[in-house]
């Protein structure tokens, strides 16, 4: 809970922000890391690994929305993020 508190303060956009794009992505990124290494030692947890392929989608789907609307969010997001070289 203190972890998602962090990252939620550290992307937001203004003092009451909690659903922003960039917010959200950052959420899911940090959840995703987690769930990845959870799958490296449970490698037969198949129903997890869906999980993950869902959330990288909706990942996938926040930062394309964000390219499209606003460019220079989008670099700052993946290099906060360290997403994109």
């Amino acid at each position: 809970m203190a972890e998602k508190k962090k990252t939620i303060d550290t992307f937001k956009l203004h003092d009451k922000d909690t659903g922003s794009a960039d917010v959200q992505i950052a959420l899911l990124t940090e959840r995703i890391n987690h769930l990845t290494e959870h799958l490296q030692t449970n490698k037969k947890d198949h129903s997890s690994r869906r999980g993950l392929l869902m959330m990288v989608s909706q990942r996938r789907k926040l930062l394309d929305y964000l390219h499209n609307t606003d460019t220079t969010r989008y670099q700052t997001i993946t290099k906060k993020l360290k997403l994109r070289k």
